[in-house]
């Protein structure tokens, strides 16, 4: 495989998510991070691992009729940083 995409959703969370890169890198296997539908809390643990994925599709809230408040921005098609009020 040329990549594995990873979903905290499918994977047991963001630990299992930092597992499966760190084993993506020592292996050469390039990285997408994706999501199931989900809150902007359920984007932001995700948003973490953006900086290792070539690969990114957290636009899972832009497809909600509604969201937790605050929501993740998105600007010109980027997903901002999460606020800091997202966490709780």
């Amino acid at each position: 495989y040329e990549y594995v995409n990873i979903k905290l959703d499918k994977v047991g969370g963001l630990t299992e998510a930092i597992r499966m890169v760190q084993f993506a890198q020592d292996r050469g296997i390039g990285i997408m991070v994706g999501c199931m539908i989900g809150t902007s809390l359920g984007m932001a643990p995700a948003f973490l691992l953006a900086p290792y994925a070539s690969v990114i599709d957290l636009d899972a809230p832009q497809t909600l009729s509604s969201d937790r408040i605050p929501p993740i921005t998105y600007a010109d098609g980027v997903m901002q940083p999460p606020p800091p009020e997202l966490w709780g």
